[in-house]
């Protein structure tokens, strides 16, 4: 992919380096930028973008995911994100499947990618303790995280070192092995192996400086979340009370309606 003939690359390198000296210039706006492309996991079908602006102690943040699983037992599936570190900054690889049921699980992937250092959820505590709360977890098949919070320590350390990850959880089960479907959930038995795995994951990379002023708006309204339940083992992820947080789904849009 991206392989270029190579008595073509100089004149690609000229042409790039004219096209640069007839834009305009761009002054530092005194932030650290960071960005990644999520690819998929475990047999995902989503897509994924994030952007992390970093001032001082304050990170605005836009998440947009897409193609997700929609729904779990006829609610909209409550999909959770984080920013990991400490570990190899690195997506998990296929050999990462220790017990060869063909799905990386959490656990498999946490030496690739670290713990838990920020939660990206839509609204309230970033914190890693806030875990997995599904009640400001992304819904559906396609949601947006656009907020600003304080970044800890530890977060600004791992995009510093280079090894901050973005794990997006959550998967359709039919998209697993047949050993994979079987398999109960590494974190909460009770689920299936799907509810818990991961499905996108990307490295933050410093990116370049915000555009001058005029440039394309890029800001997208929050998506808010759908309140269940949820529960946070550690750093770990375990997504707890599904079938209580359907039932809070269908009594509110019951409430909603009368």
């Amino acid at each position: 992919m991206n392989k270029t003939l190579r008595f073509m690359a100089v004149p690609t390198l000229a042409l790039g380096a004219l096209a640069l000296s007839g834009a305009p210039a761009m002054a530092h706006d005194g932030a650290d930028h960071y960005q990644s492309t999520l690819s998929q996991l475990n047999g995902s079908a989503g897509s994924g973008t994030i952007t992390v602006d970093v001032t001082g102690n304050q990170a605005h943040v836009v998440l947009n995911v897409s193609g997700m699983p929609a729904t779990f037992m006829d609610a909209p599936y409550p999909h959770v994100q984080h920013i990991h570190g400490g570990a190899q900054g690195v997506c998990p690889a296929p050999s990462a499947d220790k017990d060869g049921d063909q799905v990386i699980s959490t656990t498999e992937g946490a030496p690739s990618y670290g713990g838990i250092v920020t939660t990206l959820s839509t609204s309230g505590d970033t914190s890693p303790a806030a875990g997995l709360d599904l009640k400001v977890g992304g819904q559906g098949a396609a949601y947006t995280v656009d907020r600003t919070f304080e970044l800890n320590a530890e977060t600004r350390a791992a995009l510093a070192a280079g090894t901050a990850v973005v794990v997006v959880h959550g998967l359709d089960p039919a998209t697993l092995s047949a050993a994979g479907q079987a398999a109960k959930s590494d974190l909460a038995p009770t689920l299936p192996l799907a509810a818990t795995s991961p499905a996108l994951c990307g490295t933050l990379t410093a990116g370049q400086m915000k555009m001058p002023a005029g440039g394309a708006d890029t800001g997208i309204a929050q998506e808010t979340g759908t309140d269940t339940g949820a529960l946070a083992i550690g750093g770990g992820l375990a997504l707890v009370a599904l079938a209580g947080g359907a039932y809070v789904v269908r009594r509110r849009s019951t409430a909603a309606a009368a």
